[in-house]
């Protein structure tokens, strides 16, 4: 699902696994992409054409190829009810402890992110490149780490957060549903829903929107 900037890092995570057989990406959003990406792969347009190669190939699972965490909820939502199966793309280059770990379903987890022991992982999350979450953490649905994020021991961070890039989150601190954390913050301390947090230490910078379109557990 997507088929412009971030579907091409997941395109070479497939690559890399050799699976590549049956593979189209899908995009109805303008600008339109090619027809077919990088000239093989085709790209669908709409709903009806899904249906069609889940029909004609026989595979129904699918993988998330875009950022955004309410824009993965909503596409994993619509394929899910025209039978499609929510599948991860997780690196060869990730490393992964051998003790405690769940991952959910539909995780895109990107080269050079290390994940100890006992960690939680929930569905449909985006982990960029050469992140790592330590040992106790709880990550809940549809998150979006970007690169380099550190989640310390013991943090939980809530569903449909974002962390930007090369932010870190100190041992034991609870992020809650929605939150924001600025590029480059330090987060030291408990964060509430619907916050945008900046600075080190990172301190609320504004209040958000709440997501009343899903419904969530609350971790």
């Amino acid at each position: 699902m997507g088929a412009k900037g971030f579907a091409k890092e997941v395109l070479e995570i497939l690559f890399q696994k050799k699976a590549l057989q049956n593979l189209y990406f899908f995009d109805n959003l303008e600008p339109a992409p090619p027809d077919k990406l990088f000239g093989e792969f085709p790209v669908l347009r709409n709903m009806e054409a899904v249906r069609d190669a889940f029909l004609k190939t026989g595979d129904y699972t699918f993988t998330l190829g875009l950022g955004n965490p309410s824009l993965r909820y909503k596409l994993n939502k619509l394929f899910s009810e025209a039978g499609g199966i929510l599948t991860s793309t997780i690196s060869p280059t990730v490393e992964i402890g051998s003790f405690g770990n769940s991952i959910g379903e539909g995780c895109n987890i990107l080269s050079g992110t290390i994940i100890t022991n006992h960690v939680t992982i929930g569905t449909g999350c985006l982990i960029n490149p050469h992140c790592s979450i330590s040992h106790d953490s709880v990550v809940g649905d549809f998150v979006e780490m970007s690169p380099g994020v550190r989640v310390t021991g013991g943090c939980t961070v809530g569903s449909f957060s974002v962390l930007g890039t090369n932010s870190s989150i100190l041992p034991q601190v609870k992020l809650g549903v929605n939150v924001v954390v600025g590029a480059g913050a330090v987060v030291t301390k408990d964060v509430p829903d619907n916050s945008l947090v900046v600075g080190v230490p990172a301190v609320i910078k504004k209040n958000l929107t709440p997501l009343e379109f899903i419904t969530y557990v609350q971790l």
